[in-house]
């Protein structure tokens, strides 16, 4: 499976740099700008990645979905930094041939700081502090919306212009999250190109991974199978945007899972409408 995610990070270079431009991570919000996204997400899974990566069905022909409307924003506290919020309102759905769940309820809520430390000709150096806290639901119910528990994650991004050679941006983010009261800790990975293919319209393409540390205490079982214990991920994230104005705009996105370990491999589709100060 480390093989295929190696193989799938070199693809993916190639391919966006001819996709990905919406908001970059590294780069801060001016002081009192501010960015919102509105987004209505449906993922579905009838597969899983097991142990040694493979991908196959689900036992007893399992089907999970998740349907979500989700919240970015951020706002410019200085002109080097950008405080972030995010929060999820989830519709889950589990079942197989012996049984059948559902849960609603706000998911995990994510609050954060983004720090400017460099800003030169070479590109835009920041870090981000990032605090998961778990949202309201129950994580003893049968089909929980999240792990239950809170998660503190330090990261680095790195971001740079890529005029005048073509009218975009390239991004990459690594950063480490401590995970409380037993999922394992987790390496976050991301790189991001994004490109204006006209004055309006854009396109971007991501490849979002999540590496476990594999030093989780819990044991899997909780009904999502979304939420698991040691577990790898990695979504390439393709989105096209259209700039109604230069402040309002919309996106659709493809996100598949393409590579993983003991978790659900599904595929997220998402509309979103987003507004920025001009």
């Amino acid at each position: 499976m480390k093989r295929t995610a190696i193989t799938t990070l070199m693809t993916t270079l190639v391919v966006a740099a001819y996709t990905g431009i919406g908001f970059a991570g590294a780069w801060t919000a001016p002081k009192n700008t501010f960015y919102e996204k509105l987004s209505y997400n449906y993922y579905y899974a009838h597969e899983n990645f097991d142990a040694s990566g493979s991908r196959g069905g689900t036992a007893n022909n399992g089907k999970f979905a998740d349907h979500n409307i989700s919240n970015y924003f951020e706002y410019g506290l200085r002109d080097d930094l950008t405080v972030l919020n995010s929060l999820t309102y989830k519709w889950l759905d589990n079942r197989d041939d012996t049984a059948h769940s559902t849960a609603s309820s706000l998911g995990d809520v994510d609050l954060g700081l983004r720090y400017k430390l460099l800003d030169s000709n070479a590109g835009i150096v920041s870090t981000q502090l990032l605090v998961k806290i778990p949202g309201a639901y129950d994580k003893a119910d049968p089909l929980p919306l999240g792990n239950g528990q809170f998660d503190t994650e330090l990261r680095l991004l790195y971001g740079r212009s890529l005029y005048p050679f073509i009218p975009g941006y390239g991004n990459v983010e690594v950063g480490y999250r401590w995970r409380a009261d037993g999922p394992s800790d987790e390496v976050r990975y991301l790189i991001e190109f994004g490109v204006d293919v006209t004055k309006s319209i854009f396109t971007r393409a991501k490849l979002d991974g999540i590496y476990s540390v594999d030093n989780g205490k819990k044991h899997d079982g909780s009904g999502n199978p979304t939420t698991t214990n040691n577990f790898d991920l990695g979504k390439l994230d393709l989105t096209v945007g259209y700039k109604v104005t230069p402040a309002w705009g919309v996106e659709l996105s493809y996100r598949p899972d393409i590579y993983g370990q003991n978790t659900a491999a599904g595929a997220n589709y998402s509309f979103a409408l987003y507004y920025k100060t001009p």
